[in-house]
């Protein structure tokens, strides 16, 4: 019999006769009983249940199965609808959302035209003292309030009012010429209606967006910041007192990290205010005290500069169906006088402001309204709660780091004359691994009491962030030192608490844990657990990584990847060290991020018109952009070890600067834009008139051809891709490196610019130097020399190893001696 047999209650049953009759509700109570048990019983199990339920000995198996496929369709129509009124509602607040920042943008637009025109008027009008008028109105709209304010209860409550009229005419009016943030499209699926500020003073961002909560929750979680802003450090409410009218004035002192290395951090003294409109809606604001009298003030802070919060703050309205409509502002004077002039676009960029705290909102109130209306479990036995707070542990950790404040237990070490890498210790007792140093069966350490931080900070020119931190994260051994990486590895190993499902040397490679902010497509994160497949490093041992920014869509460019060496018997309360890379944009009109390039270095060194092709438009967004990185990484020791962890720390970071720039230099767009992008040293010919020196010299004196190819130009792309090293070097009395192909530059381990710091005798061992000594004048004399194999070093120290080298006099145009060139062939490091 069909399924639509039955009527739509499903309280009818076909009889033989063709006529219906109803179940009895004790049948149907029945049914409904064995349906939830069992949504889809088998042949054997219908018999069953009929056998086990006397109450439906008189229907049919057939009929059994008709109820239940039914009952299943009924089900599904019944979660189809709901999912459908759950959309209908979002995009009707959606709608709703949308026609409100309609009539916002019309208002603004009306108002830019009589400004425009009321502009256009008085410049063709103008007088002397029309123009003192328009320049003082310009330039006092800009001024802070320096008049003292009272600060007692009714005093706070005036500014209070004050700050709530003035937030709601960002986020709801005109206040504000808002501008759309490039990238960001409005959608029922984005993460909102993002939107940054212009011509204003400070930066503001501003957000909408639609989230599954009660507007009491998302104020709740909103005002507890630490909870969401990885960039705040500390939130304490000095005081709090209630208003007549039902709200609330709390005067808060907040602290927020410092981004990198090169800069203090930001502290506020702020006033919140959280009150309920006439209209249902709740609204949180808040403003920094400035000049305030009768009242407590927030005295300076050692390591802080104190910046303004204009108003800023949360509306938040009840939608229709259930959630909220939120709308979220952002403004801030962040004191860029305070730090560096290469980095002040760091804190007067609207964008930054907007990625890293208006939208972080915003996802974070996302991610807590997925996980109240789909709560799931991941394999590992952790809710995403969990896997959220871990992510924010390494986070915070790797701020603590970057910032290394004295209240936290840091306090600096001596420098070796050299500033590049700062170090810190810290031996206060939240870091402590523990009390006595152990040796696990692998011989390294198991416990330490103290932890040593070699930090640094660098600008990168013409990289994107973005592609540079994913290279760093998928190339770890063109960066990591293994052996580095055991000793950090086993001296974090702590605590007997066994990791749900976790055992020694069960990972196998990579397992991948899904973080639980990570449901935009604005800006990929991962946590993941990696398994370094290295024998010296012990089975139990992993590293728990973040990894945010890598995606070149994103929005922004800020891009982080932090990690910490855990095992297997690690613990929710166990201490971790994390540490890092951090990349953030120096170029504050940063717009949408590039297209999708390739990790291969190779493809990134294209000569000419094939590197036009290979970069795309990129270069023309990344040609001229400017970051900053910041490095951190922690290492747990005993106190007796303090000396010699200070100076391997050094030279691991060096290292690692020397790695990454050699790196973003291959990574650069522009890196072969032209024939002129060898950047040679000043006096050396172009490199296509180079290549053809080097390949008609070897003609001459070998009687061999070097390349086999025509035209200048794939002279020069052949020759940076011959596979043997070819190196060129000065005639000078300390001969030193002026070019190299990609092969050599690889065996070097080194770039182009750092090429010309590097002489000819560092890289060979003692016998090379007698060999070419005593070879050298040949070289002279006869134009060319062969060498036996051997061993030279690269400027990383590494031995390479190579079958023979050719070593000839390059020629120029005159058939004068320019430089000599060497080709080392079938290197490899040993």
């Amino acid at each position: 019999m069909a399924v639509s047999s039955a009527c739509k209650d499903g309280s009818k049953v076909a009889m033989d006769n063709g006529k219906y009759v109803r179940y009895t509700p004790e049948q149907v109570e029945a049914l409904e009983r064995l349906y939830h048990e069992c949504p889809k019983p088998s042949s054997l199990r219908r018999q069953q249940l009929i056998r086990e339920c006397p109450i439906l000995s008189n229907i049919e198996p057939k009929q059994i199965k008709v109820w239940f496929q039914n009952r299943r369709c009924r089900e599904k129509q019944r979660k189809e609808a709901s999912r459908l009124q759950a959309v209908n509602r979002k995009l009707t607040a959606m709608n709703k959302l949308l026609m409100e920042e309609n009539d916002r943008l019309q208002k603004q637009v009306s108002q830019l035209v009589y400004e425009n025109s009321f502009f256009r008027q008085q410049t063709q009008n103008a007088t002397l003292a029309t123009t003192d008028t328009s320049c003082e109105s310009v330039v006092t709209s800009g001024q802070r309030n320096l008049t003292p304010r009272d600060a007692s209860p009714a005093g706070l409550l005036s500014i209070a009012e004050e700050t709530l009229a003035e937030f709601l005419s960002k986020a709801t009016g005109t206040a504000v010429e808002w501008v759309q943030m490039p990238g960001m499209k409005p959608g029922p699926d984005s993460i909102g209606i993002v939107a940054i500020s212009h011509g204003c003073p400070g930066v503001a961002a501003r957000a909408c967006g639609l989230v599954g909560l009660e507007p009491a929750r998302v104020a709740e979680i909103l005002k507890d910041r630490l909870s969401w802003f990885r960039d705040c450090r500390a939130v304490d409410v000095v005081n709090a007192m209630s208003t007549g009218n039902g709200g609330t004035i709390e005067l808060l002192y907040m602290q927020l990290y410092a981004p990198t290395t090169l800069a203090p951090g930001r502290d506020f003294w702020l006033l919140r205010y959280t009150s309920l409109l006439e209209d249902g809606s709740l609204v949180v604001c808040e403003r920094s005290l400035n000049n305030t009298q009768n009242g407590p003030a927030m005295p300076p802070v050692q390591h802080f500069v104190r910046a303004d919060m204009l108003p800023s703050g949360y509306l938040i309205r009840p939608c229709e169906g259930g959630g909220s409509i939120i709308h979220i502002v952002d403004h801030m004077v962040l004191e860029p006088w305070s730090v560096p002039e290469v980095l002040r676009p760091l804190y007067e960029s609207s964008m930054l402001l907007a990625q890293r705290t208006t939208m972080a909102a915003l996802r974070h109130l996302r991610q807590i309204s997925q996980e109240v209306s789909q709560p799931s479990v991941t394999g590992w036995g952790r809710r995403p709660a969990a896997l959220r707070a871990l992510s924010q542990r390494l986070s915070k950790g790797f701020n603590e780091a970057v910032n290394g404040f004295a209240d936290d237990g840091w306090s600096m070490l001596e420098s070796d004359g050299i500033d590049d890498v700062t170090l810190l210790v810290n031996s206060s007792p939240s870091k402590m691994m523990g009390v006595n140093l152990g040796y696990n069966n692998n011989g390294f350490p198991s416990v330490s009491s103290s932890v040593l931080c070699a930090k640094a900070s660098m600008l990168l020119q013409n990289v994107p962030p973005a592609i540079l931190l994913r290279f760093l994260r998928e190339h770890r051994s063109e960066w990591a030192d293994s052996s580095i990486d055991a000793y950090s590895a086993a001296a974090i190993k702590a605590g007997p608490c066994s990791l749900p499902g976790a055992r020694p040397g069960g990972f196998g490679g990579q397992v991948i844990l899904p973080l639980a902010h990570t449901i935009e497509h604005e800006e990929a994160s991962y946590l993941r657990l990696i398994s370094l497949d290295d024998m010296t490093i012990p089975g139990d041992v992993f590293l728990l990584q973040l990894c945010s920014g890598v995606d070149e869509h994103a929005v922004g460019t800020s891009a982080e990847l932090v990690f910490a060496p855990i095992d297997a018997s690690f613990s929710d309360d166990a201490p971790i060290l994390p540490s890092g890379f951090r990349i953030i944009p120096l170029d504050s009109s940063t717009g949408a991020a590039s297209p999708n390039r390739t990790l291969d270095l190779a493809s990134a060194l294209e000569v000419g018109t094939t590197a036009n092709k290979a970069a795309g438009d990129n270069s023309g967004h990344s040609g001229s952009t400017k970051s900053v990185m910041t490095i951190a990484f922690q290492f747990a020791f005993d106190v007796h070890l303090q000396e010699n962890i200070a100076t391997m720390a050094r030279q691991y970071v060096r290292s690692i600067i020397a790695s990454v720039q050699r790196v973003s230099l291959a990574l650069s767009p522009s890196r072969f834009g032209s024939h002129n992008a060898f950047h040679l040293p000043p006096g050396t010919p172009e490199a296509q008139t180079l290549a053809r020196w080097i390949c008609n010299s070897y003609r001459f004196y070998l009687g061999v051809e070097l390349l086999k190819c025509e035209g200048s130009e794939s002279i020069l792309k052949s020759l940076w891709h011959h596979s043997d090293a070819v190196l060129c070097c000065s005639l000078k009395a300390l001969p030193v490196f002026t070019f190299a192909n990609q092969a050599g530059l690889d065996m070097l381990e080194t770039t182009l610019v750092a090429l010309q710091d590097i002489t000819l005798e560092k890289i060979f061992d003692d016998n090379g130097k007698k060999t070419l000594c005593s070879e050298f004048p040949q070289i002279m004399q006869q134009g060319f020399m062969c060498i036996q194999g051997g061993i030279c070093l690269s400027s990383m120290g590494r031995p390479v190893s190579y079958e023979r080298a050719v070593a000839w006099k390059v020629l120029n145009e005159e058939e004068s001696a320019h430089c000599i060139c060497f080709m080392f062939i079938n290197w490899s490091f040993v």
